[in-house]
């Protein structure tokens, strides 16, 4: 008996059509499809299969294989590879959990079923009935009593399986890439204990988890190009939500002192490694807290998922550890002083802080020739990308900061900060801006700068302000970039790598 099983193909049988060095992909294809016309023929079809009772997976079994060796169990999955016998085969099927080997004899399954597994193929999904035992080089495997083709695989896996590497088909084709490629799986699987842990942590704050619309008649909340479309009833353009803040908050004014959304938002802007068209945060407000409190909730909740999910605070990203355990916070002024030799405390006109930034390389837009906007294009061009451990950024110009507080002590700036990680934008707090009449003048002042050319400025959102009227409390806020955090929790290069299913451009045909 031998379970030397190689799982590339290029070690099956001569006669599988997957071996692609021997025959094309239409020529695969086509027996592929015969196959599967002869077993309809026969009666035989497995799409007509609609349920396979199992007892475990594989990785149930593995874990416990010394109390169930002779034990009869069922399992079902994928074949990705097979060593094809006279009387005998051995073979590895893939389920959600992982690998197992299966050995099939001729004498224990019959002649018939014999003749049809060795007559299918890599990819086919079957189920399997057994007992565990131990093969004598020690792999933990099933001793096939019946076999079963629930699924006929009509396309071979790629690159003879294990090749399966190109990012680019990859992520057009996420389906395979999960199955070639088991460690992806990991990545997903991390994700979604993430999401879970996050509901856990703000559920446990007492946080409601809230639903709003993603069909907006105003793009609002954030700084950004929305998508458009058209309500043929209504006969008006909406626009896909570019942010939940303006919905949130107005749950505030309404009594919901603590709520919070996750979901996706959609933004008709560049495409990099670190933005997809669609994207996943989550946003939550809390009536009668400040910035502070913002800040605590942010560290805690990386802290508390790094702890849950991962079981470390050190987390491997590229070449460097990010240190969750230490948080540096400080202005953008300060940080800008740190990183530029630039004191903005100094500066005390329009005309010093261009002059200023002129010297280093910065060119200021005609529109954007203040103070605010100055300190603001530095930190963005200069420092951020120096931010390499979590550090929190606060007091920010209210140019660049609409919706949230001036600072009582400095009329200049906001009470808002974002926390950066690799030199990447995490999240984004206010101490929200709740004075109605200073919210319309600011936002008249985003419809100035639409109206001259800047299709990312906030439109006018008159029901808002109205909301604002009513009263909200003393509120704090804050956006978390979900994808982000997943591609530093996962040690990720691309954001599209913790997307299951990226926006690829099409290829043309």
């Amino acid at each position: 008996m031998s379970d030397n099983t190689n799982n590339n193909q290029q070690n099956l049988n001569t006669n599988n059509p997957d071996c692609e060095q021997e025959v094309d992909l239409a020529e695969i294809l086509q027996v592929r499809r015969d196959k599967l016309a002869a077993l309809v023929a026969a009666g035989k079809n497995p799409f007509e299969i609609t349920r396979y009772d199992r007892t475990h997976n594989s990785a149930a079994i593995l874990s416990d294989a010394e109390n169930l060796i002779d034990k009869e169990v069922s399992i079902a999955g994928r074949i990705v590879s097979r060593r094809i016998m006279g009387k005998a085969s051995f073979c590895h099927i893939l389920d959600g959990e992982g690998q197992i080997q299966i050995y099939v004899k001729k004498d224990e399954v019959g002649e018939e079923a014999y003749a049809d597994f060795k007559n299918m193929d890599i990819g086919d999904i079957i189920g399997v009935k057994g007992s565990v035992f131990v093969t004598h080089t020690g792999e933990t495997s099933v001793r096939v009593s019946s076999i079963t083709l629930l699924a006929k695989s009509l396309r071979p896996l790629p690159e003879k399986f294990h090749g399966f590497k190109d990012t680019d088909t990859r992520y057009r084709q996420r389906y395979v890439d999960l199955i070639a490629n088991p460690e992806v799986k990991k990545t997903f699987v991390i994700r979604s204990k993430v999401v879970s842990a996050i509901r856990e942590y703000l559920d446990g704050l007492g946080f409601l988890e809230v639903e709003t619309p993603v069909l907006n008649t105003i793009a609002g909340g954030a700084t950004a190009r929305p998508f458009v479309t058209h309500h043929n009833t209504l006969n008006i353009d909406m626009y896909l939500r570019i942010a939940t803040e303006l919905y949130l908050k107005r749950l505030v004014v309404g009594g919901f002192e603590k709520v919070y959304e996750m979901g996706r938002m959609f933004r008709n802007e560049g495409m990099d490694i670190r933005h997809n068209p669609e994207f996943t945060t989550i946003e939550l407000y809390e009536a009668y807290t400040d910035l502070e409190h913002m800040m605590e909730i942010a560290q805690n909740m990386f802290c508390y998922c790094a702890d849950k999910v991962l079981g470390t605070r050190l987390l491997p990203y590229n070449e460097v550890v990010i240190d969750l355990n230490n948080w540096t916070r400080m202005s953008m002024i300060e940080a800008v002083r740190m990183h530029t030799g630039i004191d903005f405390n100094q500066i005390k006109s329009d005309e010093e802080a261009l002059a200023a930034v002129k010297n280093i390389g910065i060119e200021m837009p005609k529109a954007k020739q203040t103070w605010g906007y100055c300190l603001y294009e530095v930190f963005d061009q200069k420092v951020e990308e120096k931010l390499i451990q979590p550090t929190f950024i606060y007091d920010y110009p209210v140019e660049v900061s609409p919706l949230a507080k001036r600072k009582a002590s400095d009329p200049r700036m906001t009470e808002r900060f974002e926390f950066f990680i690799y030199a990447r934008e995490m999240g984004n707090a206010f101490s929200e801006l709740n004075d109605p009449i200073d919210q319309y003048n600011r936002f008249a002042d985003q419809v100035k700068q639409r109206d001259s050319g800047d299709d990312e400025a906030q439109m006018m959102d008159e029901d808002y302000v109205t909301a604002l009227e009513y009263g909200l409390p003393p509120t704090g806020g804050i956006g978390i970039g979900i994808d982000r955090m997943i591609m530093l929790f996962t040690n990720s290069y691309s954001i599209r790598d913790v997307l299951l299913f990226p926006t690829m451009k099409p290829i043309k045909k």
